[in-house]
This record gives structure tokens, sequence and C-alpha cells, in this order.
């Protein structure tokens, strides 16, 4: 009776380690190219950033399906990671070309990494603005400070608690100063181009 049940333990979580081994695989090969994606957003090198972040996104679904007969893994960290990163590079992606914001119905994404994906955005947004200061292309900025503002807005909506949120407070908290020293930024810009002009004429 003891071997039978130790048998049958064992076939279950052999099953069990083999699924998180292949989605800890997975979710760092869903993280590198997610990441490598945004940097090429960043380059303007929109085509090979849509090729970096479908990959993200065909990789995710791997992990998803690896761990489709194990829903007990489903919250595993390293799922719950590699969605945020693809969440992350597909709501760059679309700021950055002009394109709606993906919901994470449209991903089909759960919408708690979601949420953080969503929040982290928030800072490649910031880098970008800095770009588009660095360059007087001050509309341009004045757009993505917009996107960030509306951002912070709508996860400041969710106001559940942190242990059902995984920490969104946090990553809102995070999103909301980097808002506010862009405002910054974008302010002291304009200011100083008045004042160019102003001498100018």
């Amino acid at each position: 009776m003891t071997s039978d049940l130790a048998d049958e333990v064992r076939s279950v979580l052999e099953a069990r380690f083999d699924a998180r081994e292949k989605a800890i695989t997975e979710s760092r090969r869903v993280i590198r190219a997610a990441a490598n994606g945004i940097r090429a957003l960043h380059r303007s090198e929109w085509d090979s950033a849509d090729a970096l972040i479908a990959e993200s996104g065909e990789r995710l679904a791997t992990i998803r399906q690896a761990l489709a007969a194990h829903p007990e893994l489903i919250g595993h960290a390293v799922a719950v990671d590699a969605t945020k990163e693809y969440a992350e590079a597909r709501i760059t992606q679309a700021v950055f070309t002009g394109e709606e914001v993906p919901s994470f119905a449209d991903l089909d994404l759960d919408p708690i990494p979601y949420l953080h994906g969503l929040g982290e955005a928030v800072g490649e947004m910031r880098r970008r603005m800095l770009d588009m200061l660095r360059a007087e292309r001050l509309d341009e900025a004045e757009k993505l400070l917009d996107h960030m503002d509306e951002i912070v807005d709508q996860l400041a909506q969710v106001d559940y608690p942190d242990g059902m949120t995984n920490g969104l407070r946090r990553t809102t908290d995070v999103a909301r100063s980097l808002v506010e020293r862009s405002r910054s930024d974008l302010t002291a810009t304009v200011v100083q181009e008045r004042l160019r002009h102003d001498l100018r004429g």
C-alpha cells in the first residue's frame, strides 16, 4: 500500500516537475524576446520589434500549453513574470506605433500580470519621451505624457487588496512618480523653448 502510494505520488510530481521546468526555460525566452523587442522599438526598428514580440507571444503560448494539465502551476511566478513582460511589450509597441492599446482580453491574458505590464510600460514611455524632448519634438512628448497619465488613472481605479493583485499598488505608485517626473521634465523644456524663442524675437 505504501509503495503503491509513493509510486502514484511520484508519477504525479514528476509530470508536474517536467511542466514546471519547461515553463521556467520558456519563461526566460519569453522575457528575453520581449525585452529585445522593446529595445528594437526604442530604435524604431519596427519590423524587428514586431518579430521579437511575436516570438515572445508564441513562447508564452508554449508555457500555457505546458501548464494546461497542471492548473496548480498556472499562478507560478515564472508564468506570471513571462505574461507581464509580454504584456508590457505589446502595450509599448501599440503606444509607440500609434495603435490602440490592447486590453488583457484582446491579448488573452490574465488581468493581473497584464496590469503590472501596463504599469511598467510607463517606464518605457518615459524613456521615449525624454528622447523626444532631446529631439525637440514636444508635441510627441506631450502625447506620450497623456498616455502615461491615462494609464496611471486606470491603474488607480483597480482598488483591491495586494494579495489579490500581486502588489499592484506599488506598481501604480512607481508609475505615478514617473509621470510626475516626466511632467516636470516636459514643463521645464517647454519653458526653456519659450525663453529661447523670446530671446530670438
